[in-house]
């Protein structure tokens, strides 16, 4: 599998002939190009035309964070894979509220389903979490009665909200409160966790995308609108349970990640640079983990499933199969 490089000193990004390297006051890191899928830049960097260029070439995407860690845009090299049909078949199925309503509901499905799995991974551990999970399955009855997208969305944020209850009791004593969810700016260490922690997920998913025939700006549970991509924030929904927050409670519960390692600043709470280091080395080692995949019989890693997530879907909007959603296994 390919690499994410993660960029969190200042520098300048060259490239000489065949060759890339990073470039600080003191040192100069040469980069193997062939074996790079993504570029996630959270440091001042500076790069030129000709380094746009030859990684335009080999079809890699840069992402962009800012000081605070928020995803700021990509650099999405002109799509290769870009079917007419599909584009048509996924702006069919948008515009059919039926048709849409059907992939939506789908999203929502895998992503209580992923929330439970989570919970009930630290019930079997000795947490106290029967009373969240059972709320959580009486409001996911009303999924299938939802009759539009914005009904939809209400009950997803209603059961994230019980579901997020559930981080108090499986983060117990260890300092970390969830309280509410807040995004910008986060107003607890927790929060701020979660909010880096999604932000990694939009952005690999939205890279998996542009090795398929679909549409990011194309979204079904997210609407289409003056955003510029919304399609990953939908196939995000389902892996954010058994990714990012599996993750956020493995780093506290281990104390890789500490109290200490955020600060207090005009735009809320966030992560100093030691703590983003440790999530995306973590996040970086989840992707590359592999399970045993029950349909095919043989092991694919996390970041294989994204992209067959997405295979799913497009089989679905040009007729082959209906989309069933990934739903985890332990």
């Amino acid at each position: 599998m390919k690499k994410i490089i993660y960029i969190f000193n200042d520098g300048e990004i060259k490239r000489k002939d065949n060759t890339i390297y990073f470039e600080t006051e003191d040192k100069r890191n040469f980069i193997p190009i062939e074996d790079v899928s993504d570029f996630f830049i959270f440091g001042e960097v500076s790069l030129n035309k000709k380094f746009l260029d030859y990684i335009s070439q080999k079809e890699i995407i840069i992402h962009f964070f800012n000081y605070y860690g928020y995803y700021m845009g990509s650099y999405y090299p002109r799509e290769h894979l870009n079917s007419g049909y599909v584009t048509l078949k996924q702006s069919e199925h948008y515009l059919d509220e039926e048709k849409r309503y059907k992939i939506a509901n789908s999203f929502v499905e895998g992503s209580y389903k992923n929330m439970l799995n989570v919970l009930k991974y630290y019930s079997n551990r000795g947490k106290n979490l029967s009373e969240v999970e059972e709320h959580i399955k009486t409001l996911s009855k009303e999924i299938y009665r939802c009759e539009s997208i914005n009904e939809l969305m209400g009950i997803e944020g209603n059961i994230r909200e019980i579901y997020y209850r559930g981080f108090d009791e499986i983060l117990e004593g260890s300092g970390f409160e969830f309280i509410k969810r807040s995004r910008r700016p986060p107003e607890n260490k927790l929060n701020s966790l979660i909010s880096f922690g999604n932000s990694m997920i939009y952005v690999t998913i939205l890279s998996e995308i542009y090795k398929t025939h679909l549409d990011p700006r194309i979204g079904y549970l997210h609407s289409t609108n003056f955003r510029r991509f919304t399609l990953n924030l939908d196939i995000s929904e389902i892996f954010k349970p058994i990714i990012v927050d599996r993750l956020i409670f493995t780093f506290i519960g281990k104390k890789m990640i500490t109290e200490k390692d955020f600060e207090e600043d005009v735009n809320g709470i966030i992560l100093k640079d030691k703590a983003r280091k440790v999530f995306a080395k973590g996040f970086d080692d989840r992707l590359r983990a592999t399970i045993k995949h029950r349909d095919l019989g043989r092991n694919v890693s996390y970041r294989r499933l994204m992209r067959m997530e997405l295979y799913k879907l497009e089989k679905h909007i040009i007729g082959e199969k209906n989309y069933d959603p990934y739903i985890s296994r332990w």
